[in-house]
């Protein structure tokens, strides 16, 4: 669904990206992990089509990316939500300029408010909601447009704990209720654990690959697979991958 081959990427004299190459299967769950600094977001904007590769190509199910591809669906860490737009119309946002019939748009509408838990709320404007239900308005307005990806950039960074942990476990029941195909940029470690099929860790300066994992945990997740031991061993391979990149960019700078 995503082929990524030997993609580079360059701001004037800085390479953030070099010779990238990352095959995502339909339905896969990939989490793109690594410190700041190591490319993720600019990846994902090469996928998107908000930015074009230095070298190397992108294709999402079968196309090049050559400008914004309405095949993705993008989810930001900040809500971007239209605050003068009930849930229901900002759902139904995508589906109005596709010129979709108001009694369908609706249907379609409802259908992803329920999937993310927020009926009852399709009246309310995002200033009356919590940081996580604006959140879930993000992912039913994207699921609602029916893209081929959906792109996540760090979505719940800004929420609490306890609010990140419920998000999670959702996400992950749409995921399983939807077969999309996901890529999900996140810094923790537990949270690529708790969500992905498939996880990816980039080094820095430049940005590239430097681990790929198969995430075997069993499903259904939730906060008690923190503690199995398979768990625990996925996270110290993965944290001392990390570790060493992060120290590796230290003495760089030293």
């Amino acid at each position: 669904m995503i082929s990524i081959r030997g993609v580079s990427k360059s701001f004037g004299a800085l390479k953030v990206l070099d010779n990238v190459n990352i095959e995502v299967a339909k339905g896969e769950f990939l989490v793109l992990l690594g410190a700041s600094g190591c490319g993720k977001s600019t990846l994902l904007n090469l996928i998107s089509g908000f930015e074009r590769a230095s070298t190397g190509s992108v294709h999402v199910n079968g196309r090049e990316v050559r400008d914004v591809d309405p095949g993705c669906g993008m989810v930001f860490q900040q809500y971007a939500l239209f605050p003068w737009k009930t849930v229901q119309q900002n759902v139904e946002f995508g589906l109005k300029m596709r010129g979709i019939s108001r009694v369908e748009r609706a249907r379609i509408a409802q259908h992803y408010i329920d999937m993310v838990g927020l009926q009852g709320f399709e009246k309310s404007y995002p200033g009356a909601l919590s940081g996580g239900m604006k959140q879930r308005v993000s992912i039913a307005r994207v699921l609602a447009n029916d893209p081929d990806v959906m792109l996540f950039d760090e979505p719940f960074a800004a929420l609490d704990a306890m609010t990140r942990q419920v998000l999670q476990e959702q996400l992950l029941s749409i995921y399983e209720k939807s077969g999309k195909t996901i890529l999900f940029i996140t810094h923790s470690i537990d949270e690529a654990l708790m969500l992905s099929t498939r996880m990816v860790v980039m080094g820095a300066k430049p940005g590239r690959v430097v681990q790929d994992i198969t995430n075997d945990l069993p499903h259904p997740r939730t906060a008690e697979v923190q503690l199995s031991s398979r768990y625990i061993e996925l996270k110290k391979s993965i944290w001392e991958t990390v570790q060493f990149e992060v120290m590796k960019n230290l003495e760089q700078v030293k």
